[in-house]
């Protein structure tokens, strides 16, 4: 929208790095300082949030950015309070850059008498006079139809095609993606797609709820590099059993690219301990310090495709041109050479 001022970000307390990495990015796209907003989140002693903006908003082009990650209580709620505070301080539109969209999970009724919270959460959201949402790799694509304001949904196949193409150059041939089950074909078969790989799948068979029994591979993954693809790592039981599961059907090695790594309770100390060679997560949360200390967890940055899709926004022209290999390269260009 060319009628808007220089688009504004403000940040909550979910991923603070995330949102300065996409600040100084877009200072280098644009040729200036561009900083975060100055304001204050704060608790009152019965945990109650309290922010206030210190800098004038009034007709603006403002970008919360803040992912619903743990605890996801709390950064929801900062998130629908800012939104607040910039509507009621007459910003010109206020979009929400959630990287992480927590609740995604719960996004339909696999039972009697439970909530499709996912859609609470984005009700919540456009009550608050938030206009647009931008976030990456929704659990489920059809998240998207429960908002009704415009959502953009990054993907992290693009940026984990260039990391593949980087870490495995002269040996794709041995490279194969494996979806960790059978309801993620379709996000393993992206990337197997645009790295020219083969494709398998770890199917799952429970005798008892929360028990994974068996689990067999289907597909010939002998002699292969095995590149596990999933959207969300939480404790990692399953993961660490998959890659299991891969080297005794043959696989010579096993990594495993999740765009979210959530990786609570003992999930760090069983990746530590997996079979797995390598696990690559990217930043949409905040990684912790034993995250970052895992000798096999590598992390990718997200903010140069979330400076640029903010950017697009502001200035009109196409976010989904972020999916293509020719625009998102150039962008990657100080981590990834081209290959």
């Amino acid at each position: 929208m060319p009628t808007l001022n220089e688009p504004k970000l403000i940040a909550g307390n979910a991923n603070k790095p995330l949102a300065q990495a996409v600040a100084r990015r877009m200072s280098m796209h644009r040729g200036m300082n561009v900083g975060l907003v100055d304001a204050r989140i704060e608790r009152f002693n019965d945990q109650e949030i309290f922010v206030e903006v210190y800098e004038n908003v009034r007709g603006e082009d403002m970008f919360i950015i803040q992912p619903t990650s743990n605890p996801a209580n709390d950064n929801l709620m900062e998130l629908l309070i800012m939104a607040d505070a910039l509507r009621r301080s007459s910003a010109a539109r206020i979009t929400a850059v959630i990287p992480y969209f927590g609740y995604a999970r719960q996004d339909r009724r696999a039972k009697a008498r439970t909530p499709i919270s996912a859609k609470l959460v984005a009700n919540l959201i456009a009550e608050a006079g938030i206009e647009r949402v931008l976030t990456m790799d929704l659990h489920a694509a059809q998240i998207q139809g429960f908002f009704d304001i415009p959502v953009d949904n990054l993907y992290a196949a693009p940026i984990f095609a260039l990391d593949v193409a980087h870490h495995f150059k002269g040996r794709r041939d041995e490279v194969m993606v494996v979806s960790p089950d059978v309801g993620g074909v379709a996000r393993a078969r992206e990337l197997a797609k645009r790295i020219g790989a083969p494709l398998a799948i770890v199917d799952k068979r429970r005798e008892k709820a929360g028990e994974v029994a068996e689990m067999t591979v289907i597909g010939d993954v002998s002699g292969k590099a095995c590149i596990i693809v999933d959207d969300i790592c939480d404790t990692a039981g399953t993961l660490c059993k998959a890659a299991e599961t891969l080297m005794e059907a043959g696989a010579t090695e096993v990594h495993s690219y999740i765009t979210h790594g959530v990786l609570s309770g003992p999930a760090v100390s069983r990746i530590e301990k997996s079979v797995m060679k390598s696990l690559v997560i990217t930043d949409s949360i905040e990684p912790t310090e034993a995250v970052r200390s895992a000798p096999n967890i590598r992390i990718v940055p997200t903010a140069p495709m979330f400076a640029q899709a903010i950017l697009n926004i502001w200035n009109g022209t196409s976010v989904s041109s972020l999916f293509e290999h020719e625009t998102l390269t150039p962008i990657y260009e100080g981590m990834y050479a081209a290959d």
